[in-house]
């Protein structure tokens, strides 16, 4: 148990340094959040429009339109402009609670990952890191690639993060849980 306890305590604190440097310092995700000088005509006509908090893909289709009259209407769409909106109505400082979620998410993933490890019959640094680093990279095929094909963003930038931060991860661990 004080494995698994201080391994997850360690390998959560590199996730989350690795995040603040990729998101921050290293400014990797830039592509994810570009700016736009247009950003205050773009809100306040969202905002004008009443919309609801939520994240929309547009354009779709109203719930029980049916299926010939969907493929139709996309057939008439290809080629034209299309968006996915996350929208807030407003924006709120919590900086310090997300952070704190973030940390004890990354602890979480952690324990979960010090104990596959520990089902090895014989783990060694080389199997801890590569086990990770695959764990690793089956959350951004799953999750981040996944959206990319079908959201046509960029999600290089998610498996960099996936492979260093496991990689990381997996070094401390290597090291740690055949002590």
């Amino acid at each position: 148990m004080k494995k698994i306890l201080i391994g997850a305590l360690v390998g959560g604190l590199i996730l989350f340094i690795w995040q603040f440097i990729s998101y921050g310092m290293a400014n990797l995700h830039y592509s994810q959040m570009e700016y736009t000088d247009k950003q205050d005509e773009v809100l306040a006509a969202l905002a004008a429009t009443g919309l609801e908090e939520g994240t929309y893909f547009m354009p779709t289709f109203e719930p029980g339109t049916p299926r010939e009259e969907m493929e139709k209407a996309f057939e008439g769409r290809i080629g034209k402009p299309w968006a996915q909106v996350s929208y807030h109505s407003d924006m709120q400082n919590n900086m310090g609670a997300n952070m704190a979620r973030g940390f004890v998410m990354n602890v979480i993933v952690m324990a979960i990952l010090c104990w596959i490890l520990l089902q090895f019959a014989d783990l060694t640094f080389g199997k801890s890191v590569l086990a990770s680093i695959g764990v690793g990279v089956i959350g951004y095929l799953v999750i981040s690639y996944l959206n990319s094909i079908w959201f046509m963003t960029n999600s290089l930038p998610d498996l960099i993060d996936q492979v260093v931060q496991f990689g990381l991860a997996g070094s401390w661990l290597g090291w740690w849980l055949n002590r």
